[in-house]
């Protein structure tokens, strides 16, 4: 499973992430928006994000992909990733069999976000989601705090 969380201008902005037949990932509604000082609201949106799953949906044609905006952006009121992208960061849940990690992305070389390994959090297989999502909200909160310096 894969889950996304963007912060943006202090708001965390989490969608499901529904896989295609083809095996790729694509951002669906609900998207749920969230002040990242709302400690309590935050942790429900993002328990509730997890709880959805990742659901299969039909592989979408080329023409449909390139010709609609990103649900994401459609909340955050820009047109283009590189206008979302622009003072945002973004970090993933995964989970495998069980085991939780929370990696935080960077800015790839040629645009768009990378893994980080400088980021990442590995949690022991066994380890509750709630004290992963306990764990990105601190980073999230710290990530805000940091931004507003």
């Amino acid at each position: 499973m894969i889950y996304s969380c963007d912060l943006r201008k202090g708001f965390v902005y989490m969608s499901v992430f529904a896989k295609t037949e083809a095996g790729f990932y694509r951002a669906i509604e609900p998207v749920i928006i969230v002040s990242v000082s709302q400690t309590t609201e935050l942790h429900r949106a993002i328990s509730e994000t997890i709880a959805r799953g990742n659901p299969t949906i039909p592989t979408p044609h080329y023409g449909e992909i390139s010709a609609t905006i990103p649900i994401i952006l459609k909340h955050a009121g820009v047109k283009t990733w590189n206008a979302f992208e622009r003072g945002s960061r973004c970090w993933m849940i995964r989970e495998k069999d069980g085991t939780y990690q929370i990696v935080g992305q960077r800015e790839g070389e040629y645009g768009g976000w990378v893994d980080d390994p400088e980021q990442t959090t590995m949690f022991p297989s066994g380890t509750s989601v709630d004290l992963v999502i306990d764990r990105l909200i601190e980073i999230l909160q710290a990530a805000a705090k940091e931004r507003s310096r």
